[in-house]
């Protein structure tokens, strides 16, 4: 077994105080995801969607953000994937963003729902044509007997709709996790970590301090 108790490394780069934090988490969200975009400013919207199947059994993946508001947290994907199955079933989900370069973690959780297909197709037209035509390819998560099949079926539309406007595929479409907690989290030194939580109460939001 490979022995990694010596990978550590200590957190001193800030603080997370509960008196003054923003009340709101969604205010408290935009000023963390700003300075993270100022420092990387090609990786701030990367973040882990997690669902659970109809066994239970919890799956992750890394998808992107593509907005946020007030009423949530939106993000693009295949119905029909194994991520789109389980949302049909199990609306309930997590999403957690490592901004690690900050030494920052910001964990949400929610439900789910499907946007409007005037807000999917805004987005997917404004994608490259090759993304869209890619939205067309990709029978997501089914078996795919190897890679020449796929391209094969990349290149058939790229030839169907040469001059065309690419239509928005029906299996394929937004999401908005519209969240009841979210829980910030600011790394410490000798890990006395700084993680406050808002939780959903009534017509506002509950903050309160975790230990680490």
């Amino acid at each position: 077994m490979a022995n990694l108790y010596e990978i550590r490394r200590e957190y001193t780069q800030g603080r997370l105080d509960e008196t003054t934090a923003a009340d709101n988490p969604m205010t408290q969200f935009h000023a963390w995801f700003e300075a993270q975009k100022a420092e990387l400013p090609d990786e701030p919207t990367v973040m882990t969607l997690a669902s659970c199947d109809a066994g239970g059994q919890p799956w992750q993946r890394i998808v992107l953000l593509k907005s946020y508001d007030e009423q949530g947290f939106v993000f693009f994907t295949n119905y029909t994937s194994n991520k789109g199955r389980h949302l049909e079933m199990n609306p309930r989900a997590s999403l957690h963003f490592s901004w690690l370069v900050q030494e920052r973690q910001v964990m949400v959780q929610g439900v789910v729902s499907k946007i409007s297909r005037e807000e999917t197709a805004a987005y997917f037209h404004s994608r490259p044509r090759e993304s869209q035509l890619g939205a067309w390819a990709s029978h997501q998560s089914q078996p795919l007997a190897d890679r020449a099949t796929l391209e094969a079926r990349f290149a058939q539309l790229k030839e169907e709709y040469e001059g065309k406007e690419i239509p928005v595929p029906d299996h394929w479409g937004g999401y908005r996790l519209s969240p009841h907690r979210l829980e910030f989290w600011q790394g410490g030194e000798a890990r006395l970590h700084d993680r406050l939580e808002y939780v959903v109460e009534g017509q506002g939001w509950h903050k309160q301090r975790l230990n680490p």
